[in-house]
């Protein structure tokens, strides 16, 4: 037996090793865009792999670096960070069944993504795949998190976690997705405390050379750039995913770590499409890559126009330092040359020379070629080509008191055009991830499970639920926010609407929910919910809906009727519900007590204005 998981050990470090070593190239080219992108941007590949600076050619030279790359990045995170990243789950059909499903499993993915604060992984995965060109999420279920059932013991939950490319290593490096892979590594290290602690067996730490997400970008070295961290006492955990085959109908998954066998079982997790077992893993790409499973980043395509760039500049400024210095011709003999080399030419020196000789005279520099300032443009436009950010959104500025508001929006929505097909691809991760959070849930919580679940009007609850309340594959994934949204924006929208009459009734005013509708548009919902009491009815109006089966609910003197009928009439029509007749007829009766209320109100309110 041991001589077999030896074996087994030695197989998957071969294949990681062999993996690795057919990836290097890319490796290099990954690092060679976290120099560019920190500022060390004379950084160069050497024919041996190796990142290196190969310092000036004169003494003189002028080496500034001019970054346009870095805020090329940081605009493009910008943008991206107002792309809706939740999902909405929508039923298959108008059944009250799917609907309340849909509705649920809605809430639960909206729960997962703010326990995992969502927005902040989606900044890193987005932020890895601008540099490296890709990155990944990887959606487990963890043993150590959820609700305790003992002291030692919780009851388990979703974890979601971003891997750097470099963590992963596919079978086929010309795969365009996940789906044409059908072998996956994960590697990555761990404390060797760690490891002993979640796979029960001992290893040896060691000192472990890898990269690291917490790594400082600017850490560089002038002879091999950008540097790996050095950990110690750390072990590299190399988890190998297979998808299911005839030899393994239920997939494998190997995990090795410090030269020993700890795991080798089925892939643990029923995240595929038909219950089928998959890779617990969703790749996220900044632009796709013909023939490979990596894509490409911006900075690739940036680096040429950076080194020109860098290059012109520095020319440019050392033909200005030249004119402001100035250049002295002397006949040979005539002068001190080792004084003047040493002292220059400070204002005031007196210059002696040999009787008899050429006096010095200063070199006529001219002006600054037009050719230094043509091209400096050229390569200005040229960084908004390849980039796709404009001059508009860089500088945050309008160069003309002239552009309408029409001609801005235009410039808005081209520069949103341009970005679409990275939008595109952290939309459709978003989506996969929702899909693979589901189906965990399904998997693993067969029991009774308590959540915190926040509901539609704002308010959290703790809600039981179990696998059969959520909706699993028959449900189409809906990511909000299709656009680079804004505050701005949805004012404006809402502006629109307003005037069209959208939010008017029959009547031609605009009713107290359509209202309360409308500033949660614009942004001002939790302000509002501060300052009327009216959302408060519409929530308890709600909330007796809601928990109609379990007692019949009461009217209180405090209740705005009008709005409590309104509520109510609209969750008795409406499909989603599922009330039996007798829940009907309770709820039909509390409504006719509330117009009763409502009819001796308004009776009495008469009667006082008339005395």
């Amino acid at each position: 037996m041991r001589k077999k998981n030896n074996d087994l050990v030695k197989e998957v470090m071969t294949d990681y090793r062999n993996r690795k070593e057919a990836r290097k190239s890319l490796e290099t080219g990954w690092l060679l865009n976290a120099n560019f992108y920190s500022g060390n941007q004379y950084a160069e590949i050497m024919p041996n792999g190796e990142i290196r600076d190969n310092g000036k050619d004169y003494y003189w030279q002028s080496r500034e670096v001019f970054n346009h790359i870095a805020p090329i990045i940081e605009t493009r995170l910008a943008k991206f960070a107002g792309v809706g990243v939740g999902v909405t789950v929508r039923p298959a059909t108008g059944d009250a069944s799917d609907v309340n499903a849909a509705k649920f499993s809605t809430a639960l993915l909206r729960s997962v993504q703010e326990e995992n604060d969502f927005k902040k992984l989606t900044r890193e995965a987005i932020f890895w795949a601008e540099i490296c060109g890709t990155s990944f999420y990887k959606v487990s279920w963890s043993n150590d998190k959820g609700a305790f059932l003992s002291p030692t013991l919780r009851e388990g939950d979703v974890e979601v976690t971003v891997c750097p490319p470099y963590e992963i290593y596919p079978d086929n490096l010309s795969a365009r997705d996940l789906s044409e892979v059908k072998s996956l590594i994960h590697a990555k290290a761990y404390p060797a405390s760690v490891v002993e602690e979640l796979w029960q067996v001992k290893v040896k730490g060691e000192e472990v050379d890898v990269l690291s997400p917490e790594m400082p970008l600017n850490r560089y070295n002038g002879r091999t750039g950008m540097l790996p961290e050095v950990k110690k006492d750390y072990v590299v955990v190399v988890e190998r995913y297979s998808l299911p085959d005839k030899q393994h109908p239920e997939g494998r998954l190997t995990v090795v770590g410090g030269n020993k066998l700890l795991y080798d079982g089925v892939l643990p997790y029923i995240n595929g499409k038909n219950g089928e077992r998959g890779f617990p893993f969703v790749r996220q790409t900044c632009l796709e890559k013909p023939a490979s499973f990596f894509g490409t980043g911006i900075i690739d395509r940036l680096i040429p126009v950076q080194r020109a760039y860098n290059a012109i500049k520095n020319r440019k400024h050392e033909y200005l330092n030249r004119m402001a210095m100035g250049i002295l011709m002397v006949e040979d003999g005539s002068v001190d040359v080792d004084s003047l080399q040493e002292e220059g030419l400070a204002p005031g020196k007196v210059v002696i020379y040999r009787q008899g000789s050429n006096v010095p005279v200063m070199l006529n520099m001219g002006g600054v070629p037009n050719e230094f300032y043509e091209e400096e443009n050229r390569l200005l436009s040229e960084f908004v080509t390849v980039s796709g950010v404009s001059d508009f959104l860089t500088s945050s500025t309008i160069s003309s008191s002239n552009v309408s508001g029409v001609a801005l929006n235009l410039i808005i929505e081209q520069d949103n055009n341009r970005l679409s097909i990275t939008i595109g691809s952290i939309k459709n991760a978003s989506r996969e991830l929702g899909r693979q959070v589901l189906r965990l849930y399904k998997q693993f919580a067969s029991d009774l499970r308590l959540k915190r679940i926040s509901g539609e009007n704002g308010e959290t609850e703790m809600k039981s639920f179990t696998a059969n309340d959520i909706t699993g594959d028959d449900i189409v994934f809906d990511v909000e926010s299709e656009t680079v949204d804004s505050i701005t924006t949805r004012k404006a929208m809402a502006e629109d609407l307003l005037r069209l009459g959208v939010f008017n009734d029959e009547n031609g005013k605009i009713s107290d929910t359509a209202r309360l509708k409308l500033l949660e548009i614009m942004g001002f919902g939790n302000w509002e919910n501060a300052l009327s009491t009216k959302e408060l009815h519409v929530k308890k109006a709600d909330r007796e809906n809601i928990n109609l089966k379990k007692k019949a609910p009461e009217i209180q003197d405090t209740d705005d009727h009008s709005l409590h009928i309104e509520e109510h009439i609209r969750y008795l029509i409406s499909e989603e519900n599922d009330l039996s007749q007798q829940d009907r007829k309770t709820l039909s009766e509390h409504i006719r007590r509330h117009r009763v209320y409502l009819r001796l109100t308004n009776e009495a309110d008469a009667l006082n204005q008339n005395t």
